[in-house]
């Protein structure tokens, strides 16, 4: 069975992947998301799922996150990672989100 070390490197190591588009590039797929098999390290079967969300509403920050798990049934019980891609500035100002 993979380890749960394994499977968190295995998820660190898809989010560097996932994030090597531009917040651009992102932009025109959010929302999206996809699953497929995959082998840990040890070469046993996981499941790995990858999605890009907006974070706090629509053109805002993308909210890119993964999960590794032993498989489908055990999704709850995966590694995972997440990391905020920061919106581009709006001429040379940062853009501000909305408060409510």
């Amino acid at each position: 069975m993979a380890t749960e070390g394994e499977l968190e490197d295995m998820a660190a190591e898809e989010l560097e992947a996932a994030c090597r588009m531009s917040w651009r590039e992102m932009a025109k797929i959010v929302p999206w998301g996809d699953s497929y098999p995959g082998f840990a390290p040890s070469g046993r079967h996981v499941e790995v799922e990858r999605s890009y969300l907006w974070a706090d509403g629509e053109g805002g920050d993308i909210l890119v996150e993964v999960v590794v798990s032993p498989n489908a049934v055990l999704y709850d019980h995966g590694a995972r990672c997440s990391r905020r891609i920061p919106a581009p500035s709006l001429g040379g100002r940062s853009r501000q989100r909305e408060e409510t």
